[in-house]
C-alpha cells in the first residue's frame, strides 16, 4: 500500500511564505510525475505545479514567479515553496504522484490527504 503524506500547511499573512512537503511511502518501484493541486471552497480542484522525474517543472499562471516546485527522487518527496502568498491562494493543497507499485512499472495516480493553507489579508 502506498501513501502520500503531506505536511507544511498553515496560516500565514499576505506576503508570507510556506513550504509544503509530500513524501511517498510504501512499496515503490518508480515515481513519474509529481505535483501539487489546490481546491478553494466552492471551486474545482486545479493544478498548481508539477515536476517530471528528471526535474522539469511546469507552473500555472497563478504560481509563476511566486512558487517553486522541487523533488528529491531518493526520498520520493516533492516540495512546494510558496512565497509572496496572497489571500486568493487560500485552499486545501493536495499532493499528486504517478507511482509504479508493481515490477512492470505501470504507474497509478495517488493523492495525499490534503493540507490547509490559509492566507490572511
Amino acid at each position: 500500500q502506498v501513501q502520500l503524506v503531506e505536511s507544511g500547511g498553515g496560516l500565514v499573512q499576505a506576503g508570507g511564505s510556506l513550504r509544503l512537503s509530500c513524501a511517498a511511502a510504501g512499496t515503490i518501484f518508480g515515481v513519474d510525475l509529481m505535483g501539487w493541486y489546490r481546491q478553494a471552497p466552492g471551486k474545482q480542484r486545479e493544478l498548481v505545479a508539477h515536476i517530471t522525474s528528471s526535474g522539469t517543472p511546469t507552473y500555472t499562471d497563478s504560481a509563476k514567479g511566486r512558487f517553486t516546485i522541487a523533488r528529491d527522487n531518493d526520498q520520493n518527496t516533492v516540495y512546494l515553496q510558496m512565497n509572496n502568498l496572497k489571500p486568493e491562494d487560500t485552499a486545501v493543497y493536495y499532493c499528486n504522484a504517478q507511482i509504479a507499485i508493481t515490477s512492470d512499472f505501470r504507474t497509478r495516480d495517488f493523492w495525499g490527504q490534503g493540507t490547509q493553507v490559509t492566507v490572511s489579508s
